[in-house]
């Protein structure tokens, strides 16, 4: 049996297995999405802290997982598990497209370049996912923006894309608003770098070898991995959504400016746990999504292998062909010249 290997497909095919493989788990898992967005947005309400309008904000404080989930759908339906759901996976789609695309590019040329072939050490792996995970960002960022203030708009004032991407630019830092969190997502790429790089080293150590891992294998090595990223990156998702997100009742309108700003913020409010807020399902929704993720990818990987090796095998025949022609034509015309 013919030995299997990535460096058959290009960075393209890369790309569109990642995308496809992220597309597909968060499509899966979407209400934990907007279970973790609602949580780690609301502030633990005051007394000194300005009443709230029912029907423009969501006033209700939910106190776990399953509480949101039931009172999304009590307040909203079921619908409302769903709600920006189409921008979420347009993000999803474009962010996980550029980053393993950029990844697989950065690496490969690290590769052939630098190491001559030697696998790179664990902080250079790091360093290849924060670059392409910065690249990735630059481009996809106003996605992310609208889509978290989909998914925090309150029953009575839902928009679409457009309106929402227009309530933003409408604001107070005008069309800069879409690229809102950016200091905040560059220096969260150390999570897919530390992610991608965890998963790296583990199927390095566990399933060393360059054939493509049991779907088991995969999934074990994307929750880890994901894990890992996830409770050491919470305290900036947090702070990233709430940058992202309309500012809360106690800000009176007021946006926060950075990212220590909002941390600073929930300290102040909620102690320095109120950083680690909706960890369960920030840490549910990973586990969940990079296992299913990589399982997908891994499988869409080996099918543009397969496919490619059957193109250029069915190339060779083509050629072969073209070439027994070719060969026929020529001896043909030698025995007509002879024969005169």
């Amino acid at each position: 049996m013919a030995v299997i290997s990535k460096a058959e497909v290009p960075p393209w095919g890369l790309a569109i297995a990642g995308s496809t493989g992220a597309v597909l788990a968060n499509a899966l898992v979407y209400p934990l999405d907007i279970v973790k967005t609602r949580l780690q947005v609301q502030i633990k309400e005051h007394a000194s802290d300005p009443p709230q309008d029912a029907e423009t904000t969501n006033h209700k404080h939910y106190n776990g997982t399953m509480h949101a989930i039931m009172s999304i759908v009590e307040d909203e339906g079921v619908r409302g598990l769903y709600s920006g759901m189409a921008g979420g996976l347009l993000g999803v789609a474009s962010t996980n497209f550029a980053y393993f695309y950029w990844y697989s590019t950065v690496r490969t040329l690290y590769l052939s370049r630098v190491s001559k072939g030697v696998n790179p050490s664990t902080a250079v792996e790091l360093s290849l996912g924060a670059m392409a995970g910065a690249l990735a960002q630059l481009f996809t960022i106003p996605i992310s923006v609208v889509t978290t203030r989909q998914q925090t708009q309150p029953k009575g004032d839902k928009k679409g894309m457009v309106a929402t991407a227009k309530e933003v630019i409408d604001g107070e830092h005008g069309v800069a608003g879409l690229w809102s969190g950016l200091k905040a997502s560059l220096v969260l790429v150390i999570n897919p770098a530390i992610t991608y790089g965890a998963y790296q080293r583990l199927r390095e150590g566990l399933y060393p070898g360059d054939k493509p891992l049991r779907a088991h294998e995969a999934f074990l090595l994307g929750a880890l991995s994901k894990s890992l990223a996830t409770m050491v990156t919470q305290p900036l998702i947090v702070a990233k959504v709430g940058l992202q997100s309309r500012p809360p009742p106690a800000r009176k309108g007021k946006p926060f400016k950075s990212f220590l700003e909002v941390m600073r913020f929930i300290v102040e409010k909620e102690g320095p746990l109120g950083l680690y807020k909706g960890v369960a399902p920030q840490l549910l929704k990973g586990l969940l999504v990079q296992g299913i993720l990589m399982m997908t990818k891994e499988r869409v990987e080996l099918l543009f292998i397969l496919l490619f090796r059957y193109v250029r095998k069915v190339r060779k025949e083509k050629l072969e062909q073209l070439a027994a022609i070719a060969a026929k034509k020529i001896d043909e015309a030698k025995v007509a010249m002879t024969s005169k």
